[in-house]
């Protein structure tokens, strides 16, 4: 009796001590009611509990996920704690994919959602305990507005309490993203940039869905369903994110990661290929890999030097054959210490990961275009007068040099072109110790060294490759050909990584060494004077380094990283706004920030249009980017003095009469900006 007098004590406690709900006014209308609720009655010492942020929206009005998408800010909550009591971060629901106008994607929550939070108290907790929270919030539906409340709620400590809003916290911790594995199989597979994941024995007419939580600075597309089972996303490794089934309140969400989530059939097929055959389907792939179109033009090479080489002692031809062999080698167990050392330090890699990085294939694009200018006669690596010589009766240590590099070359130019059985090889190395990875790429090295090597331990098998002649001359040339195809393969992975912008300023750069190459070759002869040979070297260095400064330096860099806005933007202040009304300059003010869905649409449809932009400029009007996107008192004042609390907000100052502006509503469209901008004269 006395228990259930105290039971009944506690609920009227906490009805009494919860605070009212705060709610956010807009233009006289409430837009979300914001309050905390607690899972129990009481707090029992050292028993956790959970406390969630209820937030309840407006119709048509919504608030963001932990991740956004291409708009919004996710919901955040500090909170001031008694001493001794901790807590956990938020815990997420499913949320939902909203598609707004300009393929503008956000993850969003409408109607109510509850985000809880695990609650620690002290195993000494006595008497009442407060807990506050200071949460903000962006609501959104035309505008974005951004909302915030203090919140408290004071709970009785008792040695026993019961479940209390059991409904709701039911509802929405069913909702929660599960890091169990799903109860479905999974199959990743990769193509570039593009992951599909299909969902095996799902039940029929199960609503799939699949929601990002990319890393910081990690791009991600839009996921698209392919029915019936298959779901597509652009995005780079490694990739996590929540699968969800179900619609409404019968959503349910697993977390995956395209690493960790691999279908069990996947899984056990991985497990029970065995080493050997892994180790002998890395010899095959290696072997094929000298078929591979990115190959065969260096591979031609030096089977143009076997050739140049039949008349060369057995052993002399034997020794280059080695020299290639080592050659590849040596590239091969670079690249797998190089793995071993980042997969030690916890990094994702992948076959041929060198091709990701722009710089590199900025690098190995200008090696290829230099030997396919070789190849075509632009010039020729030639020693002059005595040190040509003097190379003809030295060892055969700088030819041996040449084989050697050669083979390296040739190995690079392999890693991209994963032959068939290698890519299963290579998946099954890269999930093993640093030894079986190591063991890998010792395989694909003997499988790719293998046939130079027979080659050189049989000359006579050369004598079936046709006899040297002036056709030679004609089939050198011929090869570069295929080179620079080769090179068109490496621009079209360049401009994806730094687009058509970055294709041009490369190809600028190649301009320059072409012309390098040409004074090398046209004024670097064997009888060429010792002044005009410094003379001609000075030129080429200063070429090569003003082109590379100029056409790769700090723009090169940031094309594709970061795309400037085409208008000349002035950031926002009042006195910058003054300053240009005084020179006679009508101003346009474009009140904006990155969260705001309306702001992007407009931007993209009806501000920065190359309409517009001539229209500015003709009528000498200065536009001004008040970006909101972080806190800014001066913004917010401004804002606030036009009785306006969000963004999107326009306003025109016409010179002739700056009292009196122009105020435009918050959808744009070209047309209407271009008849007011003309309503400024």
């Amino acid at each position: 009796m006395v228990n259930a007098l105290r039971l009944a004590l506690g609920l009227a406690f906490l009805i009494l001590s919860v605070n009212p709900a705060s709610a956010q006014i807009h233009n006289g209308k409430p837009l979300v009611k914001a309050s905390l609720l607690a899972d129990t009655t009481a707090i029992v010492p050292g028993q956790k509990f959970q406390v969630g942020l209820l937030l309840e929206m407006a119709p048509g009005w919504h608030t963001y996920w932990q991740y956004s998408g291409d708009s919004g800010l996710p919901t955040t909550i500090r909170w001031n704690l008694p001493e001794g009591f901790s807590t956990g971060p938020i815990q997420w629901p499913v949320p939902q994919a909203k598609v707004e106008p300009g393929d503008i994607q956000v993850y969003a929550y409408s109607g109510q959602v509850l985000l809880l939070a695990t609650i620690t108290p002290p195993a000494d907790v006595s008497g009442n305990a407060t807990l506050r929270a200071d949460a903000s919030w962006l609501v959104c539906e035309e505008v974005c507005v951004p909302g915030d409340a203090s919140l408290e709620l004071t709970l009785p400590v008792a040695k026993s309490a019961v479940p209390a809003n059991t409904t709701l916290f039911e509802e929405f911790r069913s909702q929660l993203p599960s890091k169990d594995a799903p109860p479905f199989d999974l199959i990743w597979k990769r193509t570039g940039e593009t992951l599909s994941l299909q969902v095996k024995n799902a039940p029929a007419g199960t609503q799939l869905a699949l929601y990002p939580l990319p890393a910081e600075n990690q791009i991600v597309g839009h996921p698209s369903f392919l029915p019936p089972d298959t779901l597509s996303i652009k995005a780079a490794s490694p990739f996590t994110g929540v699968l969800s089934t179900g619609e409404g309140p019968a959503r349910r969400g697993w977390v995956v990661s395209e690493k960790a989530s691999a279908s069990p059939a996947a899984t056990n097929q991985t497990a029970t290929l065995s080493l050997w055959i892994a180790l002998f389907y890395g010899f095959l792939g290696g072997l094929i890999l000298n078929l591979m179109p990115c190959v065969l033009p260096v591979i031609s090479l030096k089977i143009f030097g076997f050739m140049k080489q039949a008349e060369d002692s057995r052993r002399s031809i034997f020794l280059h054959g080695l020299a290639f062999g080592a050659g590849i080698f040596v590239w091969f167990l670079g690249l797998a210490a190089v793995i071993i050392a980042l997969k030690s330090g916890g990094s994702e890699v992948t076959w041929a990961f060198q091709f990701q990085n722009p710089w590199f294939n900025v690098a190995i694009g200008s090696v290829v275009f230099v030997f396919a200018l070789n190849l075509a006669g632009v010039f020729e690596f030639v020693l002059p007068g005595k040190a040509s010589n003097a190379m003809e009766s030295a060892s055969s240590a700088d030819g041996l040099a040449g084989s050697f590099f050669q083979g390296i070359f040739a190995t690079l130019l392999a890693t991209p072109c994963t032959a068939p059985f290698l890519g299963s090889a290579l998946g099954f190395a890269f999930s093993q110790s640093a030894a079986v990875i190591l063991g890998m790429f010792v395989a694909v090295a003997s499988g790719m060294a293998l046939p130079y090597l027979l080659l050189s331990a049989s000359p006579g098998w050369l004598k079936f490759l046709p006899r040297p002649g002036a056709w030679m001359e004609r089939l050198k040339q011929f090869m570069a050909f295929p080179l620079l195809a080769t090179l068109v393969w490496i621009l079209s992975i360049l401009g994806g990584q730094r687009g058509t912008e970055g294709i041009v300023w490369f190809c600028a750069f190649l301009l320059c060494l072409a012309f390098a190459c040409w004074l090398l070759g046209s004024f670097c002869g064997p009888l060429t004077s010792a002044t005009k040979r410094v003379a001609t070297l000075l030129l080429i260095l200063a070429t090569l380094t003003s082109g590379g400064w100029y056409f790769l330096g700090e723009k090169f860099a940031r094309i594709g990283i970061e795309s400037p806005d085409r208008m000349a933007w002035i950031p926002f202040s009042e006195a910058k706004i003054q300053a240009e009304l005084a020179a006679g300059r009508s101003v346009f003010v474009d009140f904006t920030a990155d969260w705001c869905i309306t702001c992007k649409f407009n931007e993209r449809t009806a501000i920065d249009t190359p309409a517009i932009r001539a229209l500015l400029k003709e009528k000498n009007i200065t536009p001004v980017k008040a970006d909101w996107t972080n806190a800014n008192p001066e913004i917010t004042a401004a804002l606030k003095s036009f009785g306006r609390v969000g963004v999107p907000f326009y306003i025109i100052y016409p010179a002739s009469n700056p009292a009196a502006p122009i105020i435009l509503p918050e959808l744009l469209t070209e047309s209407l900006l271009a008849e007011a901008l003309k309503k400024t004269l």
